[in-house]
């Protein structure tokens, strides 16, 4: 009965839809008819990085691969969108100050490695909450991976470059001036960066070598790593000590909020030596946990 009714009304709608002097459309025409999306799937509304106000657990930001930045103040039940009139529709991340919640990181550009990944404009940052903001630099970084603010001082702040601007840059004046602390190649930016929160020189990074253009594939190479600088990012150690041996490809990086010294590193690697790394002596060495399931 149901595909009776359904081709019933494909037939009609075709019959409707037959020029004739007599036949006019008016709003009353499909009054009867409920609408509902068929697809395709809206790829680009996929959600790429959520941040929580420290001092407010309802109000949440979340960035998405091509739909901006949107707010909710209750906890997920209504989002309002907050970066509409900016320049860049694509986010990689998006933070906020651990001691000024009104302070709110926003880097442009998705950080995912697909063909249709989008390019962004650089660092926002807004000092209200998101009412307003102002592009503080990295213009041309094309891809930002995350920004991470120091919890001693928010005018210290780190930003992964993964495209561009390639590299880990650093401001100590809340964005007014940015200094390149870890500079790899022309083909390898920086992924990710974690810095431990009773030490902020201690910084971690993971480079990683990609480069994708008409035909040019570069994903993964000897230059993706991973980096401890224990002075702020005035030098850096490249770290080896139970990681693979094969060639490396993207690092993602995570700290315990629990205990600083345990971290954990998502290693994409060649020869099924990938999987989840901890390092329990703060990034110095590490060892293999488990496999990591692709799907």
């Amino acid at each position: 009965m149901a595909k009776w009714t359904i081709g019933a009304i494909v037939c009609a709608l075709a019959i409707a839809g037959r020029p004739a002097a007599s036949q006019t459309f008016t709003s009353e025409t499909f009054a009867g008819l409920k609408a509902r999306s068929i697809g395709p799937a809206v790829t680009s509304g996929r959600v790429m990085t959520i941040a929580v106000d420290p001092a407010n657990k309802a109000v949440i930001y979340v960035g998405a691969a091509s739909g901006g930045v949107w707010k909710t103040t209750n906890g997920g039940a209504s989002w309002q969108p907050i970066f509409d009139a900016q320049g860049s529709f694509s986010i990689g991340w998006v933070t906020v100050d651990p001691k000024r919640p009104n302070v709110v990181w926003v880097g442009t550009g998705e950080r995912n490695s697909q063909r249709s990944v989008a390019y962004g404009d650089g660092v926002y940052k807004s000092e209200d909450g998101g009412r307003s903001w102002t592009n503080v630099g990295l213009k041309t970084s094309e891809h930002i991976g995350r920004i991470v603010v120091s919890p001693k001082d928010g005018d210290t702040v780190y930003v992964a470059a993964q495209g561009g601007e390639r590299g880990l840059y650093k401001t100590v004046d809340g964005g007014r001036t940015w200094t390149q602390v870890l500079k790899i190649s022309d083909n390898t930016g920086v992924t990710d960066v974690v810095i431990d929160p009773r030490n902020p020189d201690v910084v971690v990074a993971s480079s990683y070598q990609r480069r994708r253009h008409f035909f040019t594939m570069i994903n993964g190479g000897p230059e993706s790593a991973i980096h401890r600088s224990t002075d702020g990012g005035k030098t850096w150690k490249k770290i080896t000590t139970g990681l693979p041996t094969e060639q490396l490809g993207r690092i993602g990086l995570a700290i315990s909020p629990v205990n600083p010294d345990v971290l954990y590193a998502n290693v994409e690697a060649a020869n099924g030596k990938g999987g989840i790394y901890r390092s329990t002596d703060n990034g110095v060495t590490w060892e293999k946990r488990s496999d990591y399931n692709q799907g």
